[in-house]
């Protein structure tokens, strides 16, 4: 399966009222292997980049007036895009820029050319609720080393999700060692891990101490319920068979 992994850098943050892309960049996963084939590129967008924009990815003005314009690269990416799954973390941001760039050329929405979308930022919600899921957090998580991303740039953010997917994604391996074998082999080009053997189980027991502060704990809890809560309680005895 290929997929890609893509990411942009913008004028501002909305297309709507003219923002442009900038830089784009794009890592290609191929049966869930980086394969090294890259595309970047940088853009002309025909407009200053806003103030605070601009403290995000540090390209200005100056740097990007000899680059192309969106017109100019816009066959290239399309052709490298064609029919993959595409994988964005926060998809609608991306999206937004790609159709709007799309539209001023005359052109269908970027979806019509890929099989499909995955947005890493959905999936990370979904596995962590309640927790910072933006990709310096997930490089976090997962031990991913971003201390090289002083600013964001479209490659590097690519580079950076590839390694975060494939980790949030991890589960769908097998448990193989790919050999390098064709994969018409009847093996099946991988052969199976041997289970390691459990570490020995410590079992620290309580001291004197330790028993005291538990069983003053319990007491407390007893008066809370006016009773005997169930740690207090002794196990119930199995009945013997009457027949």
């Amino acid at each position: 399966m290929r997929q890609i992994v893509l990411d942009t850098e913008t004028t501002g943050l909305n297309p709507r009222t003219g923002d442009r892309i900038i830089e784009i960049g794009c890592v290609e996963l191929m049966n869930r292997r980086l394969t090294g084939k890259n595309f970047h590129r940088y853009i002309n967008p025909e407009r200053d980049s806003e103030e605070g924009a601009l403290a995000v990815h540090g390209l200005t003005t100056e740097f990007l007036r000899d680059k192309p314009k969106f017109a100019e690269i816009f066959a290239e990416l399309r052709e490298f895009v064609s029919g993959a799954e595409i994988i964005i973390h926060n998809a609608p941001f991306d999206l937004g820029f790609l159709d709007a760039e799309y539209k001023l050329l005359g052109h269908g929405p970027f979806v019509g050319d890929v099989s499909g979308v995955i947005d890493t930022l959905v999936q990370a919600k979904e596995m962590y609720p309640g927790k910072r899921n933006s990709l310096d957090a997930l490089c976090d998580r997962y031990g991913i080393s971003n201390a090289h991303r002083t600013l964001h740039g479209a490659l590097l953010d690519s580079e950076l999700l590839a390694e975060v997917y494939l980790a949030m994604t991890r589960g769908q391996n097998s448990f193989s060692i790919d050999l390098g074998a064709d994969e018409s082999d009847a093996g099946g080009g991988g052969e199976v891990l041997a289970l390691a053997p459990l570490a020995e189980i410590i079992v620290r027991v309580a001291n004197e101490e330790e028993l005291a502060e538990h069983e003053a704990a319990l007491t407390v809890l007893d008066k809370e319920v006016r009773g005997q809560c169930i740690w207090h309680q002794a196990p119930a005895q199995p009945t013997e068979n009457q027949d």
